[in-house]
């Protein structure tokens, strides 16, 4: 594994886990409501960059080097780009990188249950049933692996991933990214968008 690649694992991952749930929850946060957005404009914009352009497409070749580049096409992007088209962009190769390590084992050779969430997660972001059912069954699978001080969170992850997969059922898309990707919203979507109801900003468990 290079340097490079160890950083993004380093700054991603608390080398100690978070002791309660006020600190669990903290972490969640940092990771899932922009408390990283500054650091990883700052340290990894480039890096964003040059995985877009496939010129670190060789971390693929290992499970925690893969699970990098997931992370760096995936979360980095929604951060760097957050609000603009170019959130979604690295997505479709994100979820590539991730059914390919399913296939080959890479997924089950990951350590703990938070790199394994991080692993799936573009399954979850898609507009496709088929990925977000497979998001599904692999958070639940994730309950059981979790130390038992954090399953309460993985809990809520999978309820997380089974409330992204009814407004795609519902809806075909995520209708909150309609306006930033030029879509045009149907009276349905404006409705529910304007409930304010959105999965991922549902407050989490305390």
């Amino acid at each position: 594994m290079t340097e490079e690649c160890a950083a993004v694992l380093r700054f991603w991952f608390p080398t100690e886990r978070p002791a309660d749930r006020t600190a669990m929850v903290r972490q969640a946060e940092w990771w899932f409501r922009g408390g990283a957005d500054a650091q990883i404009i700052e340290r990894f914009s480039a890096l964003l960059e040059r995985a877009a352009r496939g010129e670190i497409d060789s971390w693929s070749r290992e499970p925690r080097s893969r699970l990098a580049l997931v992370i760096v096409l995936d979360q980095f992007s929604r951060s760097v780009y957050r609000g603009t088209a170019r959130t979604y962009a690295q997505d479709a190769k994100a979820r590539g990188l991730v059914r390919e390590g399913l296939e080959t084992g890479h997924y089950s050779r990951l350590g703990t249950a938070f790199e394994k969430t991080f692993f799936l997660l573009p399954l979850g972001h898609s507009e496709d049933l088929t990925d977000l059912e497979s998001a599904i069954e692999l958070a639940h699978g994730l309950i059981d692996e979790a130390p038992p001080e954090h399953r309460w969170w993985f809990e809520f992850s999978a309820s997380q991933a089974r409330g992204q997969r009814g407004v795609v059922a519902r809806f075909g898309r995520h209708p909150h990214r309609n306006e930033i990707l030029g879509r045009a919203s149907t009276a349905e979507e404006l409705e529910f968008l304007a409930r304010g109801e959105l999965v991922h900003t549902r407050p989490m468990p305390r």
